[in-house]
């Protein structure tokens, strides 16, 4: 019968060494696993797929703007005219494919008769698209 003769110290005693080996057979199972998965993972299915053609857009065509001061006064563009004239214009512009849309410039102050007018001008040219433009006042005026 053989006795340990340890002391109670040396029981105590903390082991620093690092237990690898669940490290390793985790790591060996995982290896395996990739093993098996990599095959199934780079195998392709063959596909035929759809030929497209990219369509250009159908570009907007340009807006008109006419401007309208407070004297009643009408341009096109840069260009003074007067009723007639903006008529024989905006009837050019309306047999066009798309037709383009007249924009209204007018400030505060312009009475809203000479407004209508052009308004007018653009229903009896056959215009179907006519909008305004507005601005705010500038600022601390």
């Amino acid at each position: 019968m053989a006795m340990s003769t340890k002391s109670r110290e040396d029981e105590d005693e903390v082991i620093a060494d690092i237990n690898t080996t669940p490290l390793v057979d985790v790591m060996l199972v995982l290896l395996i696993i990739f093993l098996i998965t990599i095959p199934v993972v780079t195998h392709t299915v063959p596909l035929s797929l759809p030929k497209e053609t990219v369509q250009p857009l159908q570009t907007q065509p340009k807006s008109i703007e006419i401007a309208v001061n407070r004297q009643g006064d009408f341009f096109l563009g840069e260009t003074p005219m007067d009723g007639p004239e903006l008529l024989a214009a905006l009837k050019r512009v309306s047999v066009q494919t798309p037709q383009p849309t007249v924009h209204v410039r007018g400030d505060q102050m312009t009475p809203y008769e000479f407004i209508g007018r052009v308004i007018t001008l653009c229903e009896r040219a056959g215009i179907d698209k006519v909008s305004f433009i507005t601005q705010p006042p500038a600022r601390g005026g």
